[in-house]
């Protein structure tokens, strides 16, 4: 089967690389997505395993459209009996970019009625229902060029189960994970987030270190799907459980201003489980003086645009740049929209990566020479 894997831009190489850990063949990274090749147990595994996907899809087919003329006809003509049942619900939702066809709402109704003229023929019914388990379809249309899919996720992946709630302006647990991958975290690490919020990217930190699979802890729409066995989801579960490790070396320390914030990510640590290995404290940014030898220094500091004005967010990128130390064994990665974030620090980074934080173009600044 062919599937595809959306993701937030700049993480498609750390999805590629995880895909091929995670035995999927034919693994291609396009911007924004990652397209691969696998079995049914796939479908199970990466929702389990992906640190980084937003969701799973199954890529029904691709074609060129024009016209909605174009579009019903290639719709019309893929499998979409093989994955969506007589009962199934079948809602359609997509977009369009680049193309001759731009209007979002007059494709979906298209698409729909185009399944619903192809399960017309294949069931010999002509109304349906729809009480089943949802097949949510989606489309993606980038310069003429269709994508039809269905959705296996459900919730989106960087939903993962544990936060209870969230502080204002928290980071997605898809790019938590991302930021500890680029910064090249180990389980002998001892992790820092000196501005953590609700926790994310410390708690992210732990799951990669203990290889703990994200999707552990909940739920996704395929697995009321009878095409799918429920043993497959069982031993895919059983599979990551048996790739778990111990990582006794490895610590996580949090601190943030605000005591809600820090209560939270207590909460959300214990959530995780993974409360043993991280903890956090109040303590303001300007008194960060850690007491190990080695650290590795990850944060998400308030944008200007978000949080607090430019001139304040200024003045904390002045503070860190003051209180991080430029010594052996110390690496920080900061990832922030401010073009001029290398003047206010006080250094030019060794190394810079383009990542998104949702809409917001971003940059991570990553220091690690001495």
């Amino acid at each position: 089967m062919n599937f595809a894997v959306p993701c937030l831009l700049g993480v498609e190489s750390f999805i590629a690389d995880e895909l091929r850990n995670l035995d999927a063949q034919d693994v291609r990274a396009e911007n924004g997505r990652v397209l691969f090749c696998g079995g049914e147990e796939l479908i199970a595994r990466v929702n389990i395993a992906s640190r980084f996907a937003e969701r799973v899809q199954i890529l029904i087919g691709e074609f060129e459209a024009h016209s909605f003329e174009d579009l019903f006809q290639g719709a019309k003509a893929l499998p979409w009996e093989e994955w969506i049942g007589a009962q199934d619900a079948f809602p359609v939702k997509g977009y369009s970019l680049k193309s001759d066809l731009f209007s979002v709402r007059d494709c979906q109704a298209i698409i729909k009625k185009a399944v619903v003229e192809r399960l017309k023929s294949k069931y010999a019914l002509e109304w349906f229902e729809e009480t089943g388990a949802v097949r949510q379809i989606q489309f993606a249309i980038l310069q003429n060029r269709v994508s039809m899919l269905i959705d296996t996720t459900g919730v989106a992946l960087h939903k993962r189960g544990y936060r209870p709630e969230a502080k204002e302006a928290p980071i997605k647990e898809t790019l938590a994970a991302a930021l500890c991958a680029a910064s090249k975290l180990r389980p002998y690490h001892t992790l820092y987030d000196p501005m953590c919020g609700s926790g994310t990217i410390a708690i992210e930190g732990a799951l990669i270190a203990r290889n703990i699979a994200p999707g552990l802890r909940r739920a996704f729409s395929a697995e009321r799907w009878e095409q799918i066995p429920r043993a497959v989801w069982d031993l895919e579960r059983e599979r990551a459980k048996d790739l778990e490790r111990p990582a006794p070396e490895f610590a996580a320390y949090g601190f943030d201003v605000d005591p809600e914030a820090v209560t939270l990510a207590k909460e959300t640590a214990a959530r995780a489980g993974v409360s043993d290995c991280v903890s956090f404290a109040v303590r303001d940014l300007a008194a960060f003086a850690p007491q190990t030898e080695r650290g590795t220094v990850i944060c998400n500091p308030p944008y200007g645009e978000r949080l607090l004005d430019v001139e304040q967010a200024r003045a904390l990128v002045r503070v860190m740049g003051k209180v991080f130390p430029q010594k052996r064994g110390w690496s920080y990665s900061i990832i922030t929209p401010d073009v001029g974030f290398e003047g206010d620090f006080g250094r030019s980074a060794d190394k810079r990566r383009k990542l998104y934080n949702g809409m917001i173009a971003c940059t991570l600044y990553m220091y690690y020479k001495a």
